[in-house]
């Protein structure tokens, strides 16, 4: 099997790996900010319900804007946002967001950290108790309920962060470069993590990264972002099976896809460069 990158197929859309209709479609999105940076540009996306799709590109590529706006944090100058399966009210209902920091309150303990969406929604501490120990149940915190963000490592607090996400149980999980700043063993911990938590709840997740090691071990798909102004160049699909084990990140699998998924970031760089 080659799995070698075919640059004929760089300005093909980004098209949803799965049937029926996408859980959120993006047609031709483009972002300017008030300074005038242009930031997206024709941006078009479909993300099926239940896919791991990971955006991968440089720095300032728009990558973490396109998520913004997903997440209804950020309106598109121009183009549509989509939910063609069909919300009940607000999607943002259905949305959890991890940032690249953990974000927490420093005076609140993990529990009442985790409990904040559903506060901001006006449910009672007491009635949320039940949902607060289940989300930090997901990520092995249930013994840290009573603990403050200064007395857990920072891999800790990004999994109070995912708890605080998944809380309000989302269809959509949308993580922006949430395991940049973690060292190397404790990020491949939670990248395993993540992973056996989405095999067993059945979300889908957008997670933006600029690693290919990462982008390729976590994703089915991987859509390679062009330089700024930011649009779809091309996507890579990772069709090795789930559960992704250790072994996986050493197999000559992982290896060739990274290369191609490699291939396809430099081209896309060298593209916006010409």
């Amino acid at each position: 099997m080659s799995l070698a990158f075919d640059p004929t197929t760089a300005t093909a859309p980004a098209a949803p790996a799965r049937g029926g209709a996408p859980l959120v479609s993006l047609r031709n999105i483009s972002k300017t900010f008030s300074n005038g940076t242009l930031a997206l540009r024709d941006f078009s996306l479909d993300v099926p319900k239940g896919e791991f799709l990971s955006l991968l590109g440089p720095s300032g590529c728009g990558k973490s804007t396109a998520l913004r706006i997903v997440a209804g944090l950020g309106e598109p100058t121009s183009g549509t946002i989509a939910w063609p399966r069909g919300t009940e009210g607000d999607p943002s209902n259905e949305i959890g967001f991890v940032f690249q920091e953990p974000t927490l309150m420093p005076w609140a303990t993990v529990a009442d950290n985790v409990w904040l969406p559903l506060r901001l929604k006006g449910q009672s501490r007491r009635a949320a108790s039940e949902r607060v120990m289940e989300a930090l149940a997901m990520v092995g915190l249930e013994a840290f309920a009573k603990a403050y963000p200064r007395e857990l490592s920072g891999g800790m607090k990004m999994r109070v962060s995912i708890a605080r996400a998944l809380i309000t149980r989302p269809q959509l999980l949308l993580m922006d470069e949430p395991f940049a700043a973690l060292d190397e063993i404790t990020r491949f911990k939670l990248n395993n993590d993540l992973l056996l938590l989405w095999e067993r709840f059945g979300w889908t997740v957008i997670f933006v990264t600029h690693s290919v090691f990462e982008s390729v071990y976590l994703s089915e798909r991987i859509v390679v972002m062009a330089p700024r102004p930011g649009r779809v160049f091309t996507e890579v699909r990772v069709p090795a099976p789930y559960p992704r084990l250790e072994s996986f990140r050493t197999s000559p699998e992982y290896g060739e896809y990274c290369r191609q998924t490699s291939e396809a970031l430099h081209a896309a760089i060298a593209a916006a460069e010409t």
